[in-house]
């Protein structure tokens, strides 16, 4: 959301409680602006927070005159003070993949990881244990671009890019109309496209290339990864992630207002195929029943009182069917009907 409307970006994205503290929000109203000046961007963003265990992370973004130029992000604790964060790196993300579990808060604690590495002895090659040390904040860098990259949101027409390539805001954007608002074929990953330069000439030949220039959120896999929904009589369209629980992006239909926010812990949802060959086995014999909820449709066995737990794996579905606790697993809805089908 974008700082220099960023009471009015709270106050359309508080249904989903993502609320801050009044003078959370006056001091980010401050520094936000002091931080576009000394960094001389052309907008800074107010990306969310991340929630740790000592401290949360608050997450800001400068952006240039070209929007999908790099970003530079910065983090704060208290968010009065603001630090630059590295770029991320493919090494970065190979690095942190094996950090499990919730952020501490501490931007200078280092996770613990043994792997094996091979060592050449002359002309022995063993295996030996490495203790390797990675650090919070290059985790955060990790999982802040993970979460741009797979679900930041952008209306159609809000962005238009020029002849000479650069991309800039579209200053006579005035919002989608209603019916268009409702559809996810409006929206776009507010990144460097990826799926759009696969597409054939046929298909690009409806697009403008002036607006149509990035990925639709319509073909995000797995199918019905978004939740769409009308509030407020039908005055503010809001998206959810299903990916990444806590992404919410926000529009008034006929107006300019609309961004997104994350406050979450930085977990990924991990979804789970029909393909799986163990998925069968581990579900043999169950009460399969299917319910939809937000987009998405879940399947559930119930078995005692005790609370839900979420099933990522066949071997969670079957230890949990062995005590008798209840599970349910997510999956695509088209995903769901195809499992379904195959258990009845």
């Amino acid at each position: 959301m974008d700082a220099e409307s960023l009471l009015l970006s709270l106050e359309l994205a508080s249904g989903s409680g993502q609320g801050l503290s009044p003078d959370r929000r006056a001091s980010l109203l401050t520094s936000l602006m002091l931080v576009k000046r000394d960094y001389r961007y052309d907008r800074v963003l107010f990306w969310g927070r991340i929630l740790g265990l000592v401290a949360d992370y608050y997450i800001a973004q400068g952006l240039s005159e070209d929007q999908l130029a790099p970003r530079k992000t910065l983090y704060s604790l208290n968010c009065m003070e603001w630090s630059l964060l590295p770029p991320a790196t493919d090494e970065m993300m190979v690095q942190t993949s094996v950090v499990k579990g919730r952020f501490t808060g501490d931007p200078s604690h280092e996770y613990e990881h043994t792997e094996l590495q091979k060592v050449n002895d002359g002309e022995k090659v063993f295996e030996e244990e490495v203790v390797v040390q990675i650090k919070e904040e290059t985790r955060l860098v990790s999982i802040i671009d993970q979460i741009d990259k797979a679900v930041s949101v952008i209306p159609r027409g809000a962005l238009f890019k020029t002849p000479f390539g650069p991309v800039h805001v579209n200053r006579t954007f005035e919002g989608l109309s209603l019916s268009q608002a409702k559809k996810l074929s409006s929206y776009f990953h507010f990144r460097e496209p990826v799926e759009l330069k696969n597409k054939t000439l046929l298909e690009k030949a409806d697009l403008d290339p002036s607006l149509d220039f990035l990925d639709s959120l319509e073909h995000d896999i797995p199918k019905g990864s978004w939740s769409i929904q009308m509030e407020r009589g039908n005055a503010l369209v809001v998206l959810r992630s299903l990916l990444w629980p806590g992404l919410t992006f926000f529009h008034a239909p006929r107006t300019k207002n609309c961004g997104y926010i994350y406050v979450g812990t930085g977990s990924e949802e991990r979804t789970t195929g029909p393909g799986d060959p163990a998925l069968k086995q581990g579900a043999e014999g169950w009460n399969v029943q299917m319910r939809e909820d937000g987009g998405w449709k879940w399947l559930w066995e119930v078995t005692a009182r005790s609370p839900l737990r979420k099933a990522t794996s066949c071997t969670q579905m079957r230890a949990a069917h062995r005590s008798g606790s209840p599970t349910h697993l997510l999956l695509a809805a088209p995903q769901a009907e195809e499992l379904t089908n195959s258990f009845q």
